[in-house]
Parts: C-alpha cells; structure tokens; sequence
C-alpha cells in the first residue's frame, strides 16, 4: 500500500510519558514537503514548548530541521542540515556522529515517526535500522538514536510497524493512518485531528 498525501494539517494528543499536545502543518514542495509544527508539555514536572520547521525531499529524506523550544531554563535553537546522503551539520558544525542517520526524529513529536516509514517504504514483513538525528526536548542536544521498523499486516487502510528503540528501552507497534500518519504510539500519543 502506498501513503497518499498528508492532509493540511494533523494533531496529537501526548498522554502517559507526558501530558501534552501537538500540531502541525503540512506544505508540498517542488522538492518534497514543508512540515512546521509545535508541542508543548509537561513532562516530569517540566513545562516545555518546542516549535519545528522541518524540510524532507521527494524521498522524504531530511534536509533540513530548525528547531526552538522553550523552558523555565530559557529558550534554546537548533539548526539541523543534511545532505541527503547521511552527513550532518548541527549548529553548522559537522556532526559525524549522525553520519548515516536520514532522518530527525524529535523527542516531543510523534509526527517525526512518519519520516524512515514514508522513506523505507517496507513491504510487509520486512524491516530495517533507521537511525536517526535525535533532538531533545529540553536542552535540544542532537545525539544519535539507534531504531528499527519491521512493518506487520495491514489492518484494513492502517499500516503497522513494530517499533524499537533500545536506547530508551521501547518496543511497541505503531500505527499509521493511510497517509502514512502515527494514530497510535502507545505510552506516548494517540492522533486528535
């Protein structure tokens, strides 16, 4: 099954890990798409607001993140650049522990979940690593997430993915609507719009 295009704009509710919400908006490119978005949340006691503009190719490769957020701790920026090819550049300075990483996955976004499964395009049952360029909520360090998508049947036009990220021991199964969306991520979000 192939995603068709995400809708204008989309939403999420953060529960469990955090009490939450998140919004963003989609824009098509000649070279692939647009994603601006924004959470904010409370998290262990800790407010934050995190805001995202995010640029993917035809592949849905990241190009580029830019990313601000927001805590009692003061507000923090992150540049993000990459080549396509799996070399990065974080603040403009290279960054080769990202090297081979395609994608950004943001800590306060559920929405970064759709990038390696729009870019894999897995059959069903196949999987693959997806390493990824990983920011922080609250101090919007970048480090390296190691992470694996093996993609389950279909139920009916919802994709699924078994999802693991040993650095934070998660294992669970993702859902994603038809247009390749999160719906489900269990202990972190569920869709709202």
């Amino acid at each position: 099954m192939v995603f068709v295009a995400p809708p204008a704009t989309a939403a999420w509710s953060h529960r469990d890990a955090r009490s939450g919400f998140e919004v963003v908006y989609f824009q098509v490119l000649n070279a692939g798409w647009q994603i601006d978005g924004c959470t904010t949340a409370v998290e262990d006691g800790q407010a934050w607001v995190v805001d995202y503009a995010i640029t993917v190719d035809t592949n849905w490769t990241t190009r580029s993140a830019r990313v601000t957020g927001r805590s009692a701790a003061g507000s923090r920026s992150a540049v993000l650049e990459a080549d396509g090819m799996g070399r990065w550049l974080v603040n403009g300075e290279q960054a080769t522990h990202l090297d081979g990483c395609l994608d950004v996955d943001l800590e306060s976004s559920a929405m970064t979940n759709a990038l390696p499964v729009h870019r894999m395009a897995l059959p069903v049952h196949a999987g693959s690593a997806a390493p990824a360029a990983y920011v922080r909520a609250l101090d919007l360090s970048v480090e390296r997430l190691e992470q694996d998508y093996t993609r389950t049947p279909d139920g009916g036009s919802h994709q699924s993915y078994d999802y693991a990220a040993p650095a934070f021991d998660v294992a669970c199964r993702l859902v994603y609507d038809e247009s390749g969306l999160v719906l489900s991520y269990p202990g972190l979000a569920a869709r709202a719009g």
